[in-house]
């Protein structure tokens, strides 16, 4: 067993013992190429650091910083706290102001050295955490790869204003989106204008810069001008702010704070509404763990039964509304004896 930091030079035959590769739990990376002597597999792993405050990274987070041998990070978007959970003899690499070509090198040394890298991400790396391409690479080089998921910002933004996202009978989806325009295309069809036709809760990522083109896209879409928002800068960070207004003040409200940046944006009636009863506590509802109370079940049932009703009553308005819009258009298009004759 070799003392001290692993190194280029350091992975060699004499390395090579009858017992566990690392002193941690085996993982991936433990994974030996060919016949027993061969070299350790490199690994990255890619870590979701939060939204900012270090002790909201996962324990499995901490534990794959503590692990590496080189630690990835940006300093312009992840709290330095973070690296404590580094070894002292660890390499520390701030990527803030290397492209992708900046970083692959140190992904190149550890496919031939058989290194474990930390790549260090705010929020969730699964969400606009251009990890993809990161991930395609690491599998060219024949790497290991495993990804430790972080808290978002936006279930952050939630828990600061002691609200649920997903109110029963009011909102029961969340939409994760970005604002058109920007330095990456966004896909036909995802238009936040579209989007915001749905009328539910609506979390818009990297979108402050163009608040006005925002609030225009999300009035467009449907959301009346009292719609309730949240404008959360830099959450759960040191210099973090949090604004509640209209939506038909969102861009002035953004503006007036000079908010441009590390902002999120949610919207959608459930930031305000009461709670409604749901199913899941309720003593008329079942599940593996639970008998249902036979009063509170029969109860229960009506009230669905009830509510299933309404929203049949105004799906058939709506559909009949449609109806009656398509046939006065069509209507135009007829001459004038024909709309007689109809």
């Amino acid at each position: 067993m070799i003392d001290g930091p692993v190194t280029d030079s350091a992975v060699t035959d004499s390395a090579v013992t009858d017992g566990p590769v690392t002193d941690g739990p085996v993982t991936d990376s433990a994974v030996i190429d060919g016949a027993a002597g061969g070299a350790t597999a490199g690994q990255v792993t890619f870590v979701g650091a939060g939204p900012g405050a270090p002790d909201l990274i996962t324990l499995r987070g901490a534990a794959a910083i503590a692990a590496a041998d080189v630690v990835i990070w940006a300093s312009s978007l992840v709290h330095p706290g973070v690296l404590e959970h580094a070894r002292p003899d660890a390499e520390i690499v701030d990527s803030a102001l290397l492209p992708m070509e900046g970083v692959l090198p140190y992904y190149e040394r550890a496919a031939a050295s058989g290194l474990r890298v930390a790549r260090v991400h705010s929020g969730d790396p699964a969400l606009w955490g251009a990890i993809q391409e990161q991930l395609d690479r690491c599998a060219e080089l024949g790497l290991v790869t495993e990804i430790v998921p972080g808290v978002s910002s936006f279930t952050a933004v939630a828990a600061r204003i002691g609200r649920e996202l997903t109110i029963p009978e009011v909102a029961q989806s969340v939409i994760l989106t970005r604002l058109g325009g920007g330095k990456t295309p966004m896909p036909a069809g995802e238009e936040v204008a579209g989007f915001a036709r749905h009328g539910t809760t609506m979390a818009l990522f990297l979108s402050a810069a163009r608040s006005g083109q925002l609030q225009e896209e999300l009035l467009s879409g449907g959301y009346p001008p009292q719609t309730p928002c949240v404008i959360a800068y830099q959450v759960t960070w040191p210099d973090e702010l949090i604004v509640h207004c209209a939506l038909a003040g969102l861009a002035t409200t953004m503006k007036a704070r000079k908010l441009w940046k590390h902002t999120l944006v949610l919207v959608g009636p459930g930031l305000s509404a009461e709670g409604t009863r749901s199913h899941l506590y309720h003593p008329g509802h079942f599940h593996g763990f639970r008998r249902a109370e036979s009063t509170a079940r029969r109860a229960l049932r009506t009230q669905d039964g009830n509510l299933r009703g309404a929203q049949d009553g105004e799906r058939l308005g709506q559909d009949g509304q449609r109806q009656d819009e398509e046939r006065q258009v069509q209507d135009v298009d007829l001459p004038a004896p024909d709309r007689e004759r109809r």
